[in-house]
């Protein structure tokens, strides 16, 4: 049942755990021949989780069978025909600067440099935990991001690459975000080659423990319920606000392509149909004027 395809290690432990949970109790001691389409399709309805987890589920359950035809121990993949539930997804809601402000205040000391960097650069969670001294330069103001910090069952957390090739770049930094990292190595000098945000212990720091700190730094800005990627989705807002072409925010973000940027914030953008009016009434008003007034 294990699949050939090469996986991070936190990864592989997602989908070990996912496939002892949801898959192997069902047919995991089958032989891989003997399962058939409509059994798969009955797997798929028992689960009760969420559409997105059910379709992410089946992905996992799909590569298995489609290694199995590659190394011809089956003839044809079962995972034939299979309807999924529909995921339905809602739209970005950013959260407002007035929002943004009042979890920086909620937070500690030692945290609040780094909401300011997520919400001035739209860093996701791990690349801000993973990063180092070496990666900020300053006097250019700009950051390069070149990996996060991954959590590894059993073990401290490690740097590993970004989540995906595109997710390598370089994003200029605001003055806000300067002087917050500035003041912030002032005050918690970080270790050679260690990330600049640690815990209050000084170790890297883990989802888990900070996600105690940030439950209850939004409940009293009375944002309780907004997660840390709430802050990338408000970065996102920002430069499509000042005019910012998709192009740019896909960079910034270190999205595959322009269409994921699309996917999540085309409706952030100005409507098209009146940019269209107010570019012809812009010029061709000039015109109509001038028809009115017989000039």
């Amino acid at each position: 049942w294990r699949s050939i395809q090469v996986h991070r290690p936190t990864t592989a432990e997602v989908v070990e755990r996912v496939l002892r949970r949801r898959i192997y109790p069902t047919i995991g001691d089958r032989p891989l021949s003997s399962i058939k389409p409509s059994e798969i399709q009955a797997l798929v309805k028992s689960w009760d989780i969420a559409p997105a987890t059910a379709q992410v589920t089946y992905s996992y359950v799909a590569t298995i069978f489609k290694a199995a035809v590659l190394d011809k121990r089956v003839a044809e993949s079962p995972c034939q025909g299979i309807k999924l539930p529909e995921v339905v997804k809602e739209q970005v809601v950013p959260m407002t600067t007035d929002q943004v402000h009042a979890i920086i205040e909620a937070m500690p000391e030692r945290y609040r440099a780094m909401v300011v960097l997520a919400a001035g650069t739209g860093m996701r969670q791990g690349e801000v935990f993973g990063l180092t001294l070496g990666q900020v330069r300053f006097l250019e103001r700009e950051l390069h991001v070149d990996r996060q910090l991954v959590a590894v069952s059993g073990r401290a957390p490690v740097f590993g690459p970004p989540k995906t090739r595109s997710s390598r770049r370089t994003i200029p930094l605001p003055n806000v975000v300067v002087e917050a990292l500035a003041r912030h190595v002032e005050v918690f000098p970080p270790v050679e080659g260690e990330p600049i945000f640690t815990g209050s212990d000084g170790q890297r720091l883990r989802r888990s423990a900070f996600g105690e700190v940030w439950r209850k730094a939004t409940r009293a800005a009375g944002v309780e319920g907004v997660t840390f990627h709430g802050l990338r989705h408000y970065y996102a807002s920002l430069l499509i606000r000042h005019g910012e072409s998709v192009k740019v925010v896909q960079a910034r973000l270190g999205h595959k392509s322009a269409d994921e940027t699309l996917n999540t914030y085309a409706h952030l953008w100005p409507d098209a149909d009146d940019r269209t009016r107010e570019a012809v009434d812009s010029r061709l008003g000039i015109l109509a004027d001038s028809v009115r007034t017989g000039t």
